[in-house]
């Protein structure tokens, strides 16, 4: 994605769009691309449209064959939307994880990690894989892939 909008010029037009406080939404890789740091890119990084102050590890849950869909927590601002329910399902594709924000991101959901992933992952409990600064919004996960109207 990066490197498409890199190669046809779209990234200046992108930034320009997002600093004039316009609603920006980056699911999977997207939530990579409006980082301001990224880790674990590939050789020589990725470019970045930023403004969200975190960072962004991408395929943070590893390879493909480690997509999965689970069940999270819904944030509290979804029950703006009328829907009662406490959860909603998350369809992660060889996803990103939010492992540091700074002070104006808010987290709207974490994944907690099984214990074989606390190992792999050096111990960490849980990753943010949902967060929002603003107008901008970075979903690890593919709500696209549901029913669920909510995000």
């Amino acid at each position: 994605m990066a490197l498409v909008a890199e190669r046809w010029g779209l990234i200046p037009e992108l930034k320009q769009f997002s600093a004039q406080h316009r609603p920006v939404w980056g699911t999977c890789a997207g939530a990579i691309f409006l980082a301001d740091k990224a880790t674990g890119t590939k050789s020589g990084g990725q470019a970045l449209l930023g403004g969200l102050d975190c960072t962004v590890h991408r395929n943070f849950f590893g390879a493909q064959i480690r997509s999965f869909v689970t069940k999270l927590k819904a944030p509290a601002c979804m029950k703006d939307f009328g829907a009662e329910l406490e959860d909603f399902r998350a369809v992660f594709i060889r996803a990103p994880g939010v492992i540091d924000s700074g002070p104006s991101v808010e987290i709207l959901a974490e994944y907690h990690l099984s214990p074989d992933e606390q190992k792999a992952q050096e111990g960490r409990e849980s990753v943010a894989v949902a967060v929002r600064d603003q107008h901008l919004l970075a979903t690890a996960f593919h709500p696209e892939l549901t029913s669920d109207l909510r995000w």
